[in-house]
């Protein structure tokens, strides 16, 4: 998903001269090549210094340009909160971050380098968009929804290889996209495990249980009518993503369930208030933390037998 934002990137720039990208550390590959071959004097390399990232990032748009923060996801959230909260988000500056490795993406990297609890961080935060792009060309999509955004936004990106759900090219990222179709059970996902919760549906198929899949690329604003009309008359749903079940996805859907008294009973799928484990592939380093589609067919599973037990 990489490549799409540094391709959607670099077509903003060419149009718009304000667009500034700042990264830190982010190496001699990627986008700090690309973006420094064709604007020099637009690129800034800040080193391990994530914290003072931001400040500048504030700086500059308080100056009335278009920062682009783009560097690895849990350094720039956990090393930089104060000033994402102080100098961007109170101030309600446009800055547009766009943090790499989200959830369990960076998998050989182990617990340090994954992002499971940015979610629930950043929520908290007033005047903060927060998008959660899937595949690659919702990616793009979210960037240019970042642009047309004034405002701070948080992109949350996944892994370069997350596999295409979409046929065509995305105008815009929709609160809630139904990616499949399904009669039992509802499974809301967000960032790229969706394609764990498209697997985890044709398991469940092979088991007599028909899931409807629902992408959440726009976490905040978080449109609570939109999801209740999306869990339509199903009687069970599941939330899933790759972050702490606690602040998440699944807490958003439970809030709105809660003051809407809805009769639907919620499965969270995600870190259960730990931290990840497991270094390697990240389809081992998924099923070592309870988010692969064995995992979530299974919970998923359960819930609908519980369902039909009840009945």
């Amino acid at each position: 998903m990489q490549s799409a934002c540094i391709g959607t990137l670099l077509e903003i720039a060419e149009k718009d001269s304000s667009v500034l990208y700042l990264t830190a550390d982010s190496g001699e590959g990627g986008l700090d090549v690309l973006f420094r071959m064709n604007f020099p004097e637009r690129s800034f390399n800040f080193g391990i210094a994530e914290n003072v990232l931001v400040g500048a990032a504030a700086g500059m748009a308080a100056a009335g340009k278009t920062p682009f923060v783009y560097t690895a996801a849990p350094f720039l959230v956990y090393r930089s909160y104060e000033f994402l909260r102080n100098d961007v988000c109170l101030q309600d500056l446009n800055v547009k971050f766009i943090g790499t490795g989200s959830g369990l993406s960076v998998s050989t990297l182990g617990p340090t380098h994954h992002t499971t609890e940015d979610i629930s961080a950043l929520r908290a935060l007033p005047n903060l968009m927060i998008l959660s792009p899937a595949t690659p060309k919702e990616a793009r999509a979210a960037m240019l929804a970042a642009y047309g955004h004034e405002g701070p936004v948080y992109i949350r990106l996944g892994a370069e290889k997350a596999p295409e759900f979409y046929e065509g090219e995305l105008d815009s990222v929709e609160n809630f996209r139904a990616m499949r179709e399904g009669s039992d059970i509802a499974i809301f996902s967000t960032g790229d495990v969706l394609s764990e919760a498209m697997r985890a549906a044709e398991l469940l198929e092979g088991r007599g249980i028909s899931a409807k899949i629902i992408n959440v690329p726009v976490l905040k604003p978080f449109d609570g009518a939109k999801m209740l009309e999306a869990a339509g008359t199903y009687r069970t749903i599941v939330s899933l993503e790759e972050h702490n079940v606690m602040g998440g996805l699944g807490s958003m859907i439970a809030e709105e369930l809660a003051s809407g008294r809805s009769g639907h009973r919620l499965i969270r799928i995600g870190l259960e208030d730990r931290f990840s484990v497991g270094y390697g592939t990240i389809e081992n380093v998924r099923g070592e933390n309870g988010v692969s589609a064995e995992c979530i067919a299974d919970k998923a599973a359960k819930g609908v037998e519980d369902e039909r037990i009840e009945i």
